[in-house]
């Protein structure tokens, strides 16, 4: 039965890339930049968001989706923020896929919407293997899950742009490496951008909403050079 498994997954890999192609597409067209967010459980995803969307209140637009299992507990947390929401929940399926980001676009207007954030299903090894046509990909990894998290899970390295180190806040009390951190990430991903922040105390935030505006801005600028 293998080689059957094996043409089914790739039938599926394929029309996956078709939507992602599309949305890519699609979203250039309008200037808004795609963020993508990937983790295990527990690492802060919805924490951040919360507290990035709050820090870019009256700098751009931004909505969000979030995938999750079941329940939508962490689209409301997010919208207390005051931005467009909306929840993907995907039943069994441990990642998000890219015709359930583009179904759930309908009615959002995205010339309205300068930034889009997708937060995926908590999970470093299915989502590896899903476009869901994002500008940016960011791994997210706490403090709290040990340094060698990279070296366990080097596919979803190698399938972000940037990484992204949570609850530094926590650092020194869990005795927490950061260099070791640091040649983990390498090593599986020489050169990766390696962001470090938390969403609690504020530190590095300000670097991080910075870093985004000025991707939003970038992307802005070269749907206005295409016209």
């Amino acid at each position: 039965m293998k080689p059957r498994m094996l043409e089914v997954r790739t039938q599926i890999l394929k029309k996956n890339d078709e939507y992602a192609r599309a949305l890519r597409s699609r979203f250039a067209e309008h200037g808004t930049l795609v963020v993508g967010l990937v983790s295990s459980p527990g690492t802060g995803k919805t924490e951040l968001l919360t507290q990035t969307l709050m820090r870019l209140r009256g700098k751009c637009s931004v909505a969000t989706l979030v995938g999750d299992l079941r329940t939508d507990n962490d689209a409301a947390r997010m919208a207390e923020a005051g931005f467009p929401v909306r929840q993907i929940e995907t039943g069994t399926m441990c990642h998000l896929e890219a015709d359930m980001v583009e179904r759930h676009l309908d009615e959002w207007d995205l010339d309205d919407i300068d930034l889009l954030f997708v937060e995926n299903v908590g999970n470093l090894v299915c989502p590896s293997t899903y476009d869901l046509g994002e500008d940016l990909r960011l791994v997210l990894v706490s403090t709290t899950e040990g340094e060698d998290k990279p070296l366990k899970y080097p596919t979803i390295f190698n399938t972000a742009d940037v990484a992204v180190i949570t609850k530094m806040d926590l650092a020194e009390v869990l005795e927490f490496d950061a260099q070791k951190m640091a040649d983990s990430i390498e090593s599986v991903r020489p050169g990766m951008q390696v962001v470090s922040l938390s969403a609690r105390s504020g530190e590095g935030m300000d670097d991080w909403v910075e870093f985004l505006l000025e991707r939003v801005e970038s992307k802005r600028k070269a749907v206005s050079e295409a016209v």
